[in-house]
């Protein structure tokens, strides 16, 4: 699932250790961009979103998974990122820096590889 809007709000970082190791969480406050705006805070665990690039007053597209869990008979339901690209952006990158096409585009083969280029 997607949504894309502006980030209004970058909240402070959490950490933590679990039976897992160690952790981190920071949320952000995203802000769509409709004829009736909503505010969304979505989760950012571990370090998949660079808020080093993406700052307040920042156009994304984030991709996200929405859950919902009971704890003593209440259900809570969290926002988590697992990319965030600028909005318009074709691609995106993965935690490590990687860069991800945009579905369907493969690039073209270069002009210069022939048959005689394999590998192997």
């Amino acid at each position: 699932m997607e949504i894309t809007g502006k980030i209004i709000q970058i909240l402070e970082a959490q950490t933590g250790s679990s039976a897992r190791g160690e952790w981190k969480k920071q949320d952000f406050i995203l802000e769509t961009q409709e004829q009736y705006p909503k505010k969304v805070c979505i989760e950012n665990w571990n370090d998949k979103v660079d808020f080093n690039v993406f700052s307040v007053g920042a156009n994304i597209t984030a991709s996200i998974n929405i859950e919902s869990r009971e704890y003593n008979g209440r259900w809570y339901t969290g926002v988590k990122a697992w990319k965030v690209a600028s909005a318009g952006a074709s691609g995106g990158s993965t935690p490590d820096g990687d860069f991800i096409p945009p579905a369907g585009e493969i690039p073209p083969p270069s002009e210069e590889a022939s048959a005689d280029d394999l590998p192997f």
